[in-house]
């Protein structure tokens, strides 16, 4: 299976293992919870699936390699106590706690998080000496005199044998004792995941037309060559901020992350030709709608490998626009939620209240929500960066309220209440924007390249993007809907774009506030 079907897979065994019954105990025992084990090929983003389970469950989450385990820090260090058994005295040898059990109650500790993922990576190469009681824990997740805490579920990921001579074949006892899911690499499944994190649209324009150099091992005269989707992903990372600084990318860079040389070159060339067309199709006039007919016209008769770099350039733009809203509509989501907590204490205390305090209260409660997030994996980076926003507003409120030193509880929430409107306003005027980008861009999709297979790649595109299918199921977009319907996928994706259109806020409804 690819690994969006394992990530389905394994948050299904998760809230399965995490089901209590009307007492308070786990329906499924312990000692009967297999853990999930990961096979697949390196760098296909097993370990980046965990952190998503996590954040998406809402619990903590404890990652290590068990490469890097001896004897003695998995199971812990031995010592001599002197025990009392039928009136006489015996020097008896116990272990202190295994350092991968201990981390897992610190976490606990710190957060506060008390069920979890204890991800073990590179499980079938664990060394010899800890090979055999590797068995012990996964049927009864303990190592040494330490169990796992109650709650925490175990995952297990490893590659096969013929990715890593370190593998230790498992034997019958003790697949037995766990859940094995196989994972290949798969784009599509990938692209999913790609759009989410913004990946860089050169990058996926060149993977669409090349989706066999999206994952490649390979043996050759030189060694091990391999391209994995971890490369690409941090690859992209790596090209956004060269850009930021104004710095080369070439092919000594790029060969730092696909190391493959055929496929780093080839990269490198299109990554060049793809700065040329961003530069020469000037994507932010098309996307306001005053693309100039020299433009157009190139566009007509271009290639088309060179239209598809040209979709990818404008669905990154539009992509930008669309997320700026979509980031500004959470943070004014949890921000009213911030000043309904404030009001109510206000309800509370009176006259007395003090709102600027009360204010410091809820920012200090956020900012402890974004550290125990942060420490136990339970908090997705889309969430941080909005928690990360709000905070910036509140500390902006609070100046705001020390410059203007209202004389009354209600004078200065009148104050965070104008403030809020004004950036929904200002939410509402930017969201009227993207919506006529994406306006502009079908318009000139459509004059450029009629009723080609150009624009089933467009819908398909916006579609699968997570940014672009939450604005326009909040949103709209006629001309969207009208290609799809066309497209034959309205029904189906109808549906999708409906729930994501739920997800209402009301920030323009008056009583809300």
């Amino acid at each position: 299976m690819n690994i969006k079907e394992a990530k389905t897979q394994i948050q299904n065994a998760m809230t399965a293992y995490f089901t209590r019954n009307q007492f308070g105990s786990y329906v499924i025992p312990v000692e009967q919870q297999r853990p999930v084990f990961l096979m697949g090929p390196p760098g296909i983003g097993k370990t980046a699936i965990m952190e998503q389970i996590a954040a998406e469950l809402n619990v903590g989450l404890v990652s290590y390699s068990m490469t890097h385990h001896t004897r003695q820090s998995a199971l812990g260090l031995p010592f001599i106590v002197r025990k009392t058994y039928g009136g006489r005295e015996y020097d008896v040898s116990e272990y202190t706690m295994s350092e991968i059990i201990a981390s897992v109650y610190d976490l606990m500790e710190d957060s506060g998080v008390q069920e979890g993922i204890l991800f073990l990576d590179e499980i079938n190469c664990v060394s010899e000496t800890l090979a055999p009681s590797m068995l012990q824990f996964l049927q009864y997740k303990i190592f040494g005199r330490h169990r796992v805490p109650e709650g925490w579920i175990v995952v297990t990921a490893g590659n096969p044998p013929e990715y890593n001579s370190s593998v230790r074949e498992f034997d019958i006892v003790t697949w037995d004792r766990l859940k094995r899911i196989d994972v290949e690499p798969d784009f599509e499944a990938w692209k999913e995941y790609a759009y989410r994190r913004g990946t860089h649209a050169a990058i996926m324009t060149y993977l669409e037309i090349k989706k066999g150099d999206f994952y490649r091992v390979e043996t050759t005269v030189d060694g091990k060559s391999f391209v994995t989707a971890r490369g690409w992903s941090d690859l992209s990372d790596m090209i956004r901020l060269y850009e930021s600084h104004g710095l080369t990318v070439d092919e000594n860079l790029v060969g730092q992350y696909l190391q493959n040389r055929r496929i780093a070159k080839d990269f490198s060339v299109y990554y060049d030709l793809f700065s040329k067309y961003r530069s020469d199709y000037q994507i932010d006039k098309i996307l306001s709608g005053k693309a100039e007919p020299a433009i157009l016209e190139r566009a007509k008769a271009a290639r088309f490998d060179e239209r598809l770099s040209l979709l990818g350039l404008l669905i990154d733009g539009v992509t930008d626009a669309l997320r700026q809203v979509c980031t500004a509509e959470d943070s004014a989501a949890e921000l009213m939620g911030v000043l309904k907590a404030v009001r109510l204490d206000m309800g509370r205390l009176g006259p007395a209240a003090d709102v600027a305090a009360l204010l410091s209260g809820q920012e200090a409660e956020k900012r402890e929500t974004l550290q125990k997030g942060r420490r136990s994996s339970a908090m997705s980076r889309e969430d941080q960066l909005t928690c990360e926003s709000v905070l910036a507003i509140l500390a902006g409120l609070r100046e705001q309220l020390d410059r203007a030193r209202p004389d009354t509880p209600a004078a200065a929430f009148a104050l965070l209440k104008a403030d809020f409107d004004r950036r929904t306003g200002e939410l509402k005027k930017s969201a009227a924007a993207g919506g006529r980008q994406l306006s502009n861009l079908f318009a000139f999709c459509e004059a450029a390249f009629g009723d080609g297979q150009e624009l089933l790649i467009l819908v398909t595109e916006l579609t699968v993007s997570h940014i672009c299918a939450r604005f326009i199921g909040r949103y709209g977009c006629k001309e969207y809907f009208q290609r799809n319907r066309e497209l034959l996928f309205y029904e189906r994706q109808l549906q999708l774009l409906k729930e994501l259109g739920e997800l209402d806020l009301t920030l323009d409804d008056p009583e809300t506030l």
